[in-house]
């Protein structure tokens, strides 16, 4: 095997790139106390394309989230992080990913990030999570499926709040019940039952479908006490190796011989018509290491195209899954009373696991994987398969939005969101306004009547960074945002801060950047394609003047080391770089 470093590359790409809490417990609250309040169903999928689902103009049947969306409302400015952890630290502490663990992905923190503060590469006890506050409110906490936020048994579900999961401890891997990962350095997946590890999965189990029952189960276990619950559904689907059963392998074939090229423009007019992007929208240029599809051999476009109908299959299946569980609570006669939220934890992923096979693994390392698991294309999707689709396809699935996953570039941190259910005044409605994952948790705490422990006297638990959308979600207002409120990101040493319709950007040259600070406006330039910096040096610099405050405030400190380390040396975190 060769460096760290690779295997870390490699543990990215499946992962999501490419301690019991100190909280302030509460009595429960009577019965007679949270009638009333929403159940919720938090639904996330993993890995999914901006553009991949029906109601934001896909081509993927998502019957079960278009009916969603027409019954709720769809919001196009909504951001999350640039890969799976660090968003999903901010969904369940409401903070900043550098202030409750995940400043780096716990896979690539450099020597002068580990053991500071933020930087434990697991949800740490500074914040308090999502689960911990609505248990405490009264709340049942259900969790299936990716965790991916500490793998010790003081940092799994159990320990953050959630009275019942079945939980992937790392961020990617096998779908189905051999509980592999292609990486001889570190080939196990570990799986929670209830806050007990999983010796073995049961023969039959496919991801997508042992967690929708899994929920369903919980439920119904406590359907009669009165009680709401707090449902977290965590995909698998649609992060690599992508995988479905059988019948549901040539659902998609032949639909994707056009190529990517055609798909993009395509997706981009429906995107148009429907109101997601604005009518002068144009996309980011195809990147130049992507060969144009006409330019292919008639093989090569042959297996492009079967690795998308894959995908396109995976997510499908999903959204099916997705439609069992909504059913359920229907016929529970509970569908009504509960707040459904979805959305995607980042942009498409574009890393190539069988090229990253192929470059970085040893002799040794191929011969190991060559023996666990089945690359030939007649098996991709299979039990055994490695398959994935690229970055021309993620370039699709990001359209019109510059980059992918692991990117502050907005292709890998803006997310589709569909939020519908009791109190939610929109009926396919559609808000562009800027939103932000860490808005989820202080939103739920508002509808469940939940106090954040932070604001108790004496807490030193980090206080609530995002802001309720109840008043966006009822209707009293079209924003949550005043023009002066702006939001921060950094990983892997890529930066950016966003303030109404502005926002700076800094990609590192190592990343496919300029290497300096690049200011645009969303409103007009949502494929961040137009530099303004010369036309608007004030806006650029105030900017500037925010990412200090944001460095400051959430104790950023930068690294070469990372996805995109190239032998550069760690640097402090500076308000600009020349």
């Amino acid at each position: 095997m060769k460096t760290t470093r690779l295997q870390n590359l490699l543990a990215a790409a499946l992962v999501g790139a490419l301690a019991l809490t100190n909280a302030h417990a509460a009595d429960t609250p009577s019965t007679s106390a949270v009638r009333g309040r929403p159940n919720v169903l938090l639904i996330i999928a993993d890995d999914m394309g901006y553009s991949d689902i029906g109601c934001f103009g896909g081509e993927i049947k998502t019957p079960n989230l278009d009916a969603l969306a027409q019954r709720g409302l769809r919001a196009t400015s909504f951001d999350v992080g640039p890969t799976c952890s660090p968003t999903r630290s901010m969904l369940l502490s409401g903070t900043d990913n550098h202030v409750a663990g995940l400043g780096n992905m716990a896979e690539f923190l450099g020597p002068k990030q580990k053991g500071k503060p933020g930087y434990e590469g697991h949800l740490n006890n500074r914040v308090v999570s999502l689960a911990t506050v609505l248990r405490d409110a009264g709340y049942h906490t259900y969790m299936a499926g990716k965790w991916h936020m500490g793998e010790e048994p003081g940092s799994w579900p159990a320990a953050r709040g959630f009275e019942r999961d079945f939980s992937l401890m790392q961020g990617g891997g096998s779908n189905w019940s051999d509980m592999m990962y292609p990486n001889p350095a570190h080939p196990h997946l570990t799986f929670t039952l209830n806050g007990k590890l999983l010796e073995k999965l049961p023969d039959n189990h496919f991801s997508s479908e042992a967690y929708a029952n899994f929920i369903m189960k919980s439920v119904d276990e406590n359907k009669d006490d009165g009680k709401p619950f707090f449902a977290y559904l965590s995909f698998q689907a649609v992060h690599s190796p992508f995988a479905v059963p059988d019948d549901w392998l040539n659902k998609y074939q032949g639909q994707y011989d056009q190529g990517y090229d055609a798909l993009r423009a395509s997706r981009l007019a429906r995107m148009k018509d429907m109101g997601i992007v604005g009518k002068s929208a144009q996309p980011f240029p195809r990147l130049p290491n992507i060969p144009a599809w006409d330019s292919l051999t008639p093989e090569q476009q042959k297996l492009s195209a079967r690795r998308m109908e894959i995908y396109a299959a995976m997510l499908a299946n999903m959204d099916y899954h997705i439609g069992r569980v909504l059913d359920h609570l229907k016929e529970a006669g509970k569908l009504d009373t509960t707040l459904v939220i979805f959305f995607s934890d980042n942009g498409a992923e574009s890393i190539e696991l069988t090229s990253l096979i192929e470059s970085v693994f040893s002799p040794e390392a191929k011969k190991w994987f060559l023996e666990h698991f089945d690359p030939r294309p007649e098996n991709w999707g299979r039990k055994g398969s490695v398959v994935d689709y690229g970055p021309a396809w993620a370039q699709a699935g990001s359209v019109p939005f510059r980059m992918f996953k692991g990117y502050v570039s907005e292709g890998g941190i803006r997310a589709p969101l569909i939020i519908a259910g009791p109190g939610v005044t929109h009926a396919g409605d559609i808000n562009g306004s800027l939103l932000h994952v860490m808005d989820i948790a202080p939103t739920l705490y508002e509808l469940a009547g939940a106090e954040h422990p932070s604001r108790k006297r004496g807490s030193t638990l980090a206080p609530l960074q995002g802001k309720s959308l109840v008043p966006l979600l009822t209707g009293k207002s079209d924003a949550i945002r005043a023009g002066s409120d702006w939001i921060g990101w950094e990983l892997f040493g890529n930066r950016a801060v966003r303030q109404g319709d502005w926002k700076i950007l800094y990609l590192l040259k190592a990343a496919g950047g300029s290497g300096d600070w690049q200011l645009f406006n969303l409103r007009d330039d949502p494929a961040e394609l137009h530099d303004l910096s010369k036309t608007h040096p004030d806006k650029r610099q105030a900017l500037l003047a925010l990412w200090a405050e944001y460095v400051k405030t959430n104790g950023v400190i930068l690294t070469g080391d990372g996805l995109f380390a190239k032998g550069r040396k760690e640097t402090p975190a500076t308000a600009e770089e020349e």
